[in-house]
């Protein structure tokens, strides 16, 4: 099994949000210390207030590619930070020093909002041309439009859009590129001005939520293909292969709590194929009598053995050995909060996967509220980090206690060999003990980039 041979990962960045939590603060990037050698082990050791509120800072990404390394003059010590709801661009030196980042520049949203008519953006990956790009789910009114934004990777100057202005998906997400296959594949959560409040079930079936994978031809920046993978499934993370020769990978839905392959046919288009699929549970006491597992984030581990992700609402994390990229095996689950556990509001009725109810999670004597949202994996693959919050509208929602008590990051152990999943019970990021309140702790990102970072060309 090849394994990548990195450091071992002693401090994470993490995005943590006050949006919808009532306190009048700002988003901050934190720094954790994750070294178990360290007397900070376990503890936010800096934080870096943005200028702003109600940013709801969300995902992170980098200035210079992996694939950029054998090149000395690109240097990973630029992190991005796009803000979903303000549609603000904050570009964070890391490079200084690493474990206090600081504020370098700021993309303005009426830049974003006159330049590229695109707001709400996502995901942000840097290219092997020295750009910087960022999905977008919406345009500056909040009405669905899946585009690009294009920065310098220099001077983080604006650029404009990647794609061509007349083609547009009806909203988007998450992506992932592939340019030895001439292809990027984006995904779509749903209209911003619908979602971005809180989740209705009266939403569902309107056309609200995303159902497709939209392919692109990534030369000539134009959509060539809509992939369907069903309604109000909501794909959203989505995940090539690490071997940069694969032409397939995978994407979770979220409503429609499954996930899919996707790969490239012999005709030379892409197609995709249901590959796992979490049953609901039949319930009471929830918004739903059908509670879906609600897969939330999804990764490959570097040496593309196995698929990690996380079921929101029922609160478990699981392992897939995908050495058969068409038959995912379960090898690792456990559950770490979520919304099932006994003695809760909600009674589970009908349970296909589980005899009964699981217990509530505790850790370190605290009630874990929520449930396991964000991961990130090691390099070596033996230990996977989770957070807890999904956006601040919906955490308010479906785990009101998450923002009275802040959301947690854990530690899970790997069976890297056979395949296992089990909770460290000696770690616990607690931001629920943050100086100016509890808060909401999001995306895990390592210095030099880690499992979700990396697309070699």
């Amino acid at each position: 099994v090849s394994v990548l041979k990195g450091p071992r990962e002693e401090i994470v960045y993490v995005p943590c949000i006050y949006r919808n939590t009532g306190r009048k603060k700002p988003d901050f990037l934190a720094t954790v210390d994750v070294n178990p050698k360290s007397p900070h082990y376990c503890q936010v050791i800096h934080r870096l207030p943005m200028p702003n509120l109600g940013d709801e800072l969300h995902h992170s990404g980098w200035n210079a590619c992996s694939s950029c390394f054998g090149d000395a003059t690109k240097k990973r010590n630029r992190l991005i930070l796009p803000s979903f709801i303000s549609s603000r661009i904050y570009v964070v030196d890391v490079g200084t020093d690493l474990r206090a980042p600081r504020l370098f520049k700021v993309v303005n949203s009426e830049d974003v909002f006159w330049k590229c008519n695109l707001g709400h953006p996502h995901t942000s990956h840097c290219l092997g041309s020295g750009e910087i790009m960022i999905s977008t789910l919406g345009d500056p009114a909040g009405s669905g439009k899946g585009g690009f934004i294009l920065l310098d990777g220099e001077t983080f100057e604006l650029k404009g859009n990647w794609e061509n202005e007349c083609e547009a998906p009806p909203t988007g997400y998450d992506f992932w590129y592939q340019p030895r296959h001439n292809v990027l594949i984006s995904t779509e959560w749903g209209i911003p001005k619908c979602l971005g409040y809180g989740f209705d079930p009266n939403d569902l079936r309107k056309g609200l939520y995303g159902r497709r994978l939209n392919v692109w031809d990534w030369t000539t920046h134009t959509y060539i293909q809509a992939i369907d993978v069903g309604e109000d499934a909501a794909p959203l993370e989505i995940r090539f292969l690490h071997n940069p020769d694969a032409a397939e990978g995978y994407v979770g839905c979220t409503i429609s709590s499954a996930i899919h392959r996707f790969y490239k046919t012999e005709q030379g288009d892409w197609a995709a194929e249901k590959v796992i699929q979490v049953p609901s549970k039949k319930v009471e006491g929830w918004l739903l009598p059908d509670m879906p597992g609600f897969i939330t984030d999804i990764l490959i581990s570097l040496d593309d053995r196995f698929l990690y992700f996380s079921n929101w609402l029922h609160g478990d994390i699981r392992q897939y050995d995908i050495s058969n990229t068409r038959k995912p095996r379960l090898v690792g689950q456990v559950f770490v909060g979520g919304s099932i556990a006994k003695g809760g509001p909600v009674t589970v009725c009908r349970d296909e996967e589980l005899r009964c109810q699981p217990d509530p999670f505790f850790i370190k004597g605290k009630r874990v509220p929520g449930g396991p949202q964000m991961i990130q994996l090691s390099l070596d693959g033996k230990r996977l980090y989770v957070t807890t919050s999904l956006y601040s509208a919906w955490d308010r929602q479906f785990y009101p206690d998450l923002i009275r008590d802040g959301s947690v990051m854990l530690q899970l152990d790997v069976d890297t060999e056979q395949g296992g999943l089990a909770v460290n019970e000696n770690f616990l990021v607690d931001f629920g003990k943050e100086p100016d309140g509890p808060c909401l702790a999001h995306e895990i990102r390592y210095p030099g980039g880690d499992c979700t970072s990396d697309i070699w060309v």
